[in-house]
């Protein structure tokens, strides 16, 4: 494809999209504020982890197609993909969208399209960008292109989903759709829908938000299931075998950029007529103090006072390194406020980007009185328990991804979120 790329944002979203479309042969410059980011982009580093990231940047960059720095330059097609976050009252943060549309337009010229890949509230697109894009002096639908087609990927399968998910694309008019639609076909094999964009604005968040509410339903069957002695995760599996049954599963908290962010939009936008939206939200929301809770109440049957905690897992999901809107750092904080000590591990996490946490497992746990699992990475299920000799052997695992009878058979107290059996 004869195009040229800007690409604004070099995250966990905008860095893979860059390179997968040098990779398919498209010149890409992307951008970001982060003069440390852009410099390991540029030094063939990586400063995000992701499955297959680091090959692919490694060719685009060899063969030349792509460069990045903190300013944009003119290019055929823009791609927007920075954080939109939420404010501490709820509210939607829109400013990253804001600045990054206002730093594109004086490079904007007659015919370019311009691409908005965050996960943002309906209306997103035609009141913050439309607003600052006219400012061009082009007009827009006929000399300049507008679309909003939304990122569908997880982290650690981004590539897998980037390519082989399908695709929602909505234009501010037909023709920005189409062109939006001919420039993915480059590289999606899943199917591509046009629509408009407010639509493909709430499709996104409709389904982050139907996850939401799932885990909440799955969060307060957790909690009935330990009144009732039954294993929730047992239960869950049985029910999911009926055909029209998709229950989820239950955990400390949800975190990552858009389940435990988008359904705010909603909240936001709809007030009184979202109000199941917001309840999922707010019981989800408190999943870290009911873990604490649950955490400190083992210790006392124990006749364990103000004891420590070993917290493993700061990252909201297994085998990545992204830490955002983690329950882990909630969790965290209530067990700190139940008088707790607490001293984190996560071997995804290389540097320490939070107090509690240390590069050593050993270090984390040896003196633990107990230890508590919060993300269901890969190395934790393979540990073999009879090397781990914390100072007291309990452990509470909330993501049913420690083999129970293999820890009990190592002497460990085993505890498992939606599952008192062991009481």
């Amino acid at each position: 494809m004869n195009k040229t790329m800007c690409v604004i944002g070099l995250g966990y979203i905008g860095l893979p999209t860059a390179v997968t479309f040098a990779n398919y042969g498209v010149k890409v410059h992307g951008v970001d504020v982060n003069p440390a980011a852009v410099r390991s982009i540029q030094e063939k580093k990586l400063h995000i982890e992701e499955p297959g990231l680091q090959e692919r940047l490694n060719k685009a960059v060899d063969e030349g197609y792509l460069t990045a720095s903190t300013t944009p330059q003119e290019a055929d097609v823009f791609i927007v993909a920075v954080p939109s976050p939420i404010n501490a009252d709820k509210t939607a943060n829109l400013e990253y969208v804001r600045e990054a549309t206002k730093s594109i337009v004086p490079y904007l010229r007659k015919g370019n399209l311009v691409i908005l890949e965050s996960t943002v509230p309906p209306k997103t697109v035609e009141r913050v960008m439309i607003p600052e894009l006219v400012k061009s002096g082009l007009d827009i639908g006929t000399e300049l292109y507008v679309a909003h087609s939304p990122e569908r990927v997880i982290p650690g399968r981004i590539f897998e989903e980037l390519i082989n998910n399908g695709r929602i694309i909505g234009g501010i008019n037909k023709k920005s759709a189409e062109m939006t639609k001919e420039l993915y076909e480059l590289f999606v094999k899943g199917p591509i829908h046009l629509t408009d964009a407010t639509t493909a604005e709430l499709v996104k968040v409709m389904e982050n938000t139907y996850r939401d509410v799932n885990i909440a339903f799955a969060n307060e069957l957790a909690k009935l299931a330990e009144e009732l002695d039954v294993n929730i995760w047992e239960a869950i599996h049985y029910a999911n075998f009926h055909p029209r049954v998709n229950i989820h599963f239950p955990g400390p908290g949800v975190g990552g950029h858009c389940i435990a962010v988008d359904p705010w939009f909603l909240v936001e936008l709809g007030g009184e007529k979202a109000q199941m939206i917001h309840l999922a939200r707010t019981i989800n929301d408190g999943m870290p103090l009911f873990t604490a809770q649950k955490t400190q109440k083992i210790l006392n049957e124990n006749n364990i006072a103000g004891g420590k905690v070993a917290v493993l897992g700061l990252a909201f999901k297994g085998n990545v390194d992204d830490m955002r809107e983690s329950p882990s750092l909630e969790v965290i904080h209530e067990l700190q406020q139940l008088g707790l000590e607490v001293v984190s591990f996560d071997p995804h996490i290389k540097e320490n980007k939070h107090p509690t946490q240390t590069q050593n497992f050993e270090e984390a746990v040896n003196d633990a009185d107990m230890l508590l699992v919060l993300t269901d990475h890969k190395e934790f299920k393979e540990y073999n328990p009879l090397s781990i000799t914390p100072k007291n052997k309990i452990v509470l695992d909330t993501k049913n991804c420690l083999d129970r009878e293999k820890w009990k058979e190592a002497g460990f107290q085993f505890h498992l979120l939606g599952d008192a059996k062991n009481k």
